[in-house]
């Protein structure tokens, strides 16, 4: 949180019982004109509630009383836009809904283990499988993208699009310098013969999950540039953690891209409440 907050201001919620941190709940907060808010940090997917259920105790009792104590706890902050996004694992919403939280349910792709890269390629579409030879001889690997030059390309892939990138610069460095610095991210791109960069993709990972947090690919890099780049990542990441997570789509083309990698469909929840309720009117305008 203090990487992807920093210069802002953040705390944790925390449910405690006989000294004992039964659960927490990170936040991020914010003010604009006369609205306080809570939102996700950006290069953050998920930030809700963590809960420490020791064994041989009912879960979901456990996890209404607990979930309803940071619930309280967070609206007694006064929020008037909250919006979270709970981690996959978390299955149950229910002590925010009766706190007065909706809930609208989203989606990510996984591949629940990558232990066997081999096996999840020869799984993938046909569609990600084709034109590798291509690429790999008109390309090679390069691992430890210079920082500078990743984000200046990161920020041309997006200006191509007509888009303008949202992420700030000084939180691109702040993230990847972290995460490598701390051996838990790796940005590798793919580069041309000529010298030119190609496709570049930024992940950061635990022992249990890797995650997909900034890609970028050239005007005139190769078919599967991309996909080919991604699928040597995750050969690498095989060795370091479990799981991986491209981090969405809702956007139909993003979703059709991590689809067809033969990835899981995996929904979670994004949970929201505004205060008052004019607030959210004006927001779905």
């Amino acid at each position: 949180m203090e990487t992807v907050c920093k210069g802002k201001e953040w705390d944790v919620l925390l449910s405690e019982r006989d000294g004992r941190i039964e659960g927490a709940l990170p936040y991020l907060i914010g003010r604009k004109f006369s609205l306080k808010y809570i939102l996700q940090p950006q290069l953050t997917q998920f930030c809700g509630p963590w809960y420490n259920c020791p064994e041989n105790v009912d879960r979901i009792e456990f996890e209404h009383r607990v979930g309803g104590d940071l619930a309280a706890q967070l609206n007694a902050l006064k929020a008037h836009i909250c919006i979270m996004h709970f981690s996959p694992t978390v299955t149950d919403w229910l002590p925010f809904h009766w706190a007065g939280y909706r809930q609208s349910t989203r989606y990510t792709y996984r591949f629940p283990s990558i232990a066997d890269p081999d096996s999840l390629f020869q799984h993938a579409s046909r569609v990600r499988r084709r034109h590798m030879e291509e690429v790999e001889s008109l390309c090679r690997i390069e691992k430890n993208i210079d920082l500078k030059e990743f984000i200046a390309f990161h920020k041309a892939y997006y200006e191509r699009r007509g888009k303008r990138d949202l992420i700030p610069e000084r939180l691109i460095e702040n993230v990847c310098t972290t995460a490598i610095g701390r051996g838990q991210g790796l940005l590798w791109g793919l580069r041309s013969d000529d010298g030119a960069l190609q496709a570049t993709w930024f992940v950061a990972f635990d022992d249990r999950c890797g995650y997909s947090l900034l890609l970028a690919i050239g005007e005139k890099a190769p078919t599967n540039a991309m996909t080919y780049l991604m699928w040597q990542v995750l050969k690498h990441l095989s060795t370091l953690t479990q799981a991986f997570d491209f981090e969405g789509s809702i956007e139909p083309g993003l979703e059709l891209f991590y689809r067809t990698f033969g990835t899981t469909q995996t929904p979670f929840f994004e949970v929201s409440r505004f205060r008052p309720r004019m607030v959210q009117l004006i927001l779905d305008r």
